[in-house]
């Protein structure tokens, strides 16, 4: 064995050269060994090299592009969802042709005992529906979709498109206690679903269409493109980056101004000028948060305990949403203004508008007819009814404390809006999402503050005491795994330069198998790795011969390690990412990448394995898990007190 200048080691080893031979090299070649450069000339010019991320291509421009069409798309499609539910609400309680929102409460008073059929005849359509069309049209829809993005490559069957706002429809019309924006949002997403299975993209592309899809129904629905942008990161695309977020945020910009043409730029929740609360007063609002993330744990729980109850009933599923409704409409007969999307009450409760014993009927009230209907499988949305039941429980703890404790300066409408956002925060931990909306829907800038404090407090408390949200509970218990926290990649940050190994063991092209097998059976170290370099005379690096390739028996012990050489060379320079290496590695089928100079690809440099990836994410680990203190006040002060005695031996 010859040792090398430098840092490697040189052998040589040899093999069949028959095109049978190198097939069978090409085919069976593992996953631990990268055999790299081209068959006739042994060099670098077929290098196969990982590119550079970029955080923009000529694909995101597509993508960009199909999005704008999708964001007009689904406003159009959020004003028939709304003019849909404006028809069918009239025909059923009025008995009139007309698309003007109207409130099923007001019909109550003349329908008397018969409101109580109305939401029981659209819990049957609903249960035929998603007998015979679809069973993905139960639930609000949010859970569905996360679970396509996560499973099916965001692929939601074309169907879903038509029905599920339709069945929405239906269900809000006839007085179901559920607001639009969970249908809208799985219609929207269902749509850009749809667009990225017709057109030739990629599962990540067709993951943002359908993110872009949602959030742009719910931007056309409440105004609020910034919340709707917020709400995809959280609860759709589980990441945040450019090629992601652009298509996304214009999307949603599209479809408001869609929104603006056709219904105008109002905020959806007007309230009244507020002023900014005084230390006290965000004190209290924080707290309020938190016992309202209380309530929403136990709001989640209490549904799907509903739900449970349901799936034991002795009748087909079908049925269920028709036996919810029968609690939709005895409730709506004693309380009417719990009947239909209700956004009418919460900007009522957001104003004031609204007495004590008023709010406390309309929370209770309005929660046991939603978790119930919910519970059954029907078609509906989330957020109105938390919002009317959090809005309603902020505003009675706001007003019991501007009552008994004035000096506080508790608002009651803040206290309202933050107990609004609080139980949405708390039920669905989408902390930004929550925030922002609160403050679009209602453009009330001095309500930021407490919304922050109330909704992170709501968030912690949720996070404690609850392992699963409202939006991920019912795919968790199918075994769907959601991820819930968003961290920066790790191995992004890391380069190839400070995790590969530099002291590299090579062997020469002209060696042969036999000379090789001799060298690795003397038991030296350097003969125990997996894989070598193979290198010229002049030190050119040609590619990476393993173990199992010199010891199989079809290569002939006079072979020379060149001719065992197949494939082009597979190779990383050190100022790329771990990230990149772990890719190329995945995208080549190989093990170990060959470290070479960025100016002159011949000259290798290092190795780099899967068992460097590991080392690193073991270093990750490490530095989340090991306490140390870096700052020792007892050794400062022994330090200060050493300069203090010779500073004063000096004088």
């Amino acid at each position: 064995m010859k040792k090398r200048i430098g840092k490697s080691v040189t052998t040589n080893t040899p093999g069949d050269t028959t095109e049978a031979a190198r097939t069978g090299v090409r085919e069976e070649g593992s996953t631990d060994g990268l055999p790299v450069a081209p068959e006739l000339s042994l060099s670098l010019d077929a290098a196969r090299m990982p590119l550079r991320s970029t955080l923009i291509d000529r694909r995101v421009l597509r993508i960009i592009g199909i999005s704008l069409l999708l964001g007009v798309a689904a406003a159009v499609v959020a004003k028939v969802l709304m003019v849909l539910i404006g028809l069918i609400t009239n025909l059923s309680f009025y008995g009139r042709w007309s698309t003007d929102f109207s409130s099923p409460a007001d019909a109550v008073s003349h329908l008397g005992l018969w409101v109580i059929l109305v939401p029981v005849v659209g819990g049957l359509i609903a249960g035929f529906m998603a007998r015979w069309g679809s069973r993905a049209i139960r639930g609000h829809g949010i859970p569905e979709a996360m679970e396509q993005v996560l499973l099916n490559e965001s692929r939601i069957p074309t169907r879903i498109t038509f029905l599920k706002p339709i069945s929405s429809a239906i269900v809000i019309g006839t007085g179901g206690p559920f607001g639009a924006e969970g249908p809208i949002i799985a219609t929207g997403g269902a749509l850009g679903s749809l667009i990225g299975q017709l057109l030739k993209v990629t599962a990540s592309e067709r993951k943002v269409l359908l993110a872009a899809g949602a959030a742009a129904g719910m931007a056309a629905v409440f105004s609020a493109p910034i919340s709707a942008v917020a709400l995809a990161v959280e609860l759709l695309l589980f990441e945040l980056r450019a090629r992601s977020l652009i298509p996304v945020a214009l999307a949603c910009v599209t479809a408001t101004g869609v929104r603006y043409l056709l219904i105008g730029s109002t905020p959806v929740f007007l309230m009244d000028h507020l002023a900014a609360p005084g230390g006290e007063a965000l004190i209290a609002y924080v707290l309020i948060g938190a016992i309202i993330g209380l309530v929403s744990v136990g709001v989640t729980h209490l549904v799907y305990g509903i739900e449970d109850v349901f799936e034991r009933l002795p009748v087909h599923w079908m049925w269920w949403p028709a036996i919810g409704a029968v609690v939709v409409g005895v409730v709506g007969y004693f309380a009417p203004l719990t009947l239909g999307v209700g956004y009418t009450n919460i900007d009522d409760i957001l104003n004031g508008r609204l007495a004590l014993g008023a709010l406390g009927y309309l929370c209770v009230m309005k929660f046991i007819s939603w978790s119930i209907c919910l519970g059954s499988g029907t078609s509906g949305g989330t957020l109105a009814p938390l919002f009317t039941i959090g809005g309603a429980l902020g505003a009675i703890m706001g007003m019991l404390l501007a009552t008994y404790l004035p000096s506080l300066g508790v608002d009651p409408r803040i206290a309202a809006l933050v107990g609004m956002a609080a139980i949405f925060a708390g039920a669905s931990r989408a902390l930004i999402t929550t925030v922002v909306f609160a403050f679009e829907t209602t453009a009330q800038p001095f309500g930021l503050l407490p919304l922050l404090g109330a909704c992170t407090a709501a968030y912690l408390v949720s996070a404690v005491f609850m392992r699963n949200t409202i939006m991920t509970e019912k795919i968790a218990r199918r075994g769907v795994r959601v991820p819930s926290e968003y961290k920066a990649d790790y191995l992004e940050r890391v380069l190839v330069r400070d995790m590969c190994e530099h002291d590299v063991v090579t062997l020469q092209a002209d060696q042969t198998i036999g000379e090789v097998r001799d060298w690795i059976a003397g038991g030296r170290p350097a003969g125990q790795h997996q894989g070598y370099p193979i290198v010229d005379a002049s030190g050119r690096v040609l590619g990476v011969l393993t173990r199992r390739t010199f010891f199989d028996p079809k290569w002939s012990p006079a072979a020379t390690l060149g001719e065992l050489i197949v494939r082009p060379p597979v190779v990383i320079t050190m100022d790329h990412t771990l990230r990149e290496a772990a890719d190329h590695m995945v995208m080549e089928n190989v093990g170990r990448l060959l470290v070479v100079d960025k100016g002159d690809t011949s000259k290798l440099l290092g190795m780099l394995t899967r068992g460097d990836l590991l080392s690193a994410h073991a270093r990750r680990l490490k530095e989340g898990r090991r306490l140390r203190r870096q700052i020792n006040l007892k050794t400062y002060r022994r330090m200060r007190a050493r300069r203090r005695r010779q500073t004063q031996h000096a004088t």
